[in-house]
């Protein structure tokens, strides 16, 4: 897909039982969130960006407990870690770069959660949050 994100790991999944392959839409959405993780990689210093998880066909998303309406659905989403790097930082990073995301979370201070728009045409909401066992709440602007 692109020099540093294959399609194999952005569909990659523990539930090997489970048909993970995206439908068209979704390859479409996965190719820019492809090109969207190269600008992150980027920021961040050409580092390795390691995907936790990417796309979830609706099997695939049920076994994980999630919601219907997650962007990972659609091929919009990624959970990343970055070796050496904290969660926080690379929130911060990528709040700070001007880089078009979605969401951008900090995830149990474990991984990070970042998405690209639903739809190439609309504007990137730009929501940056913290979910831990408390809740969900915005990622503190002082924070960034």
């Amino acid at each position: 897909m692109t020099p540093h994100f294959s399609l194999a790991e952005l569909t990659r999944t523990d539930h090997r039982s489970l048909d993970n392959a995206p439908d068209p839409a979704a390859l479409a959405n996965l190719h820019r969130l492809a090109a969207f993780l190269e600008q992150v990689r980027e920021v961040l210093g050409n580092r390795v960006v390691v995907i936790n998880s990417a796309y979830r066909s609706k099997a695939v998303n049920d076994a994980v407990g999630s919601k219907d309406t997650s962007q990972h659905r659609l091929g919009c989403a990624a959970d990343i870690r970055v070796p050496g790097l904290a969660p926080d930082v690379v929130v911060r990073a990528v709040m700070a770069s001007g880089l078009a995301y979605d969401q951008l979370a900090n995830e149990f201070d474990s991984w990070t959660h970042i998405s690209i728009p639903n739809l190439a045409t609309t504007h990137p909401r730009k929501m940056a949050l913290i979910i831990d066992k408390t809740g969900t709440r915005l990622f503190p602007a002082d924070l960034a």
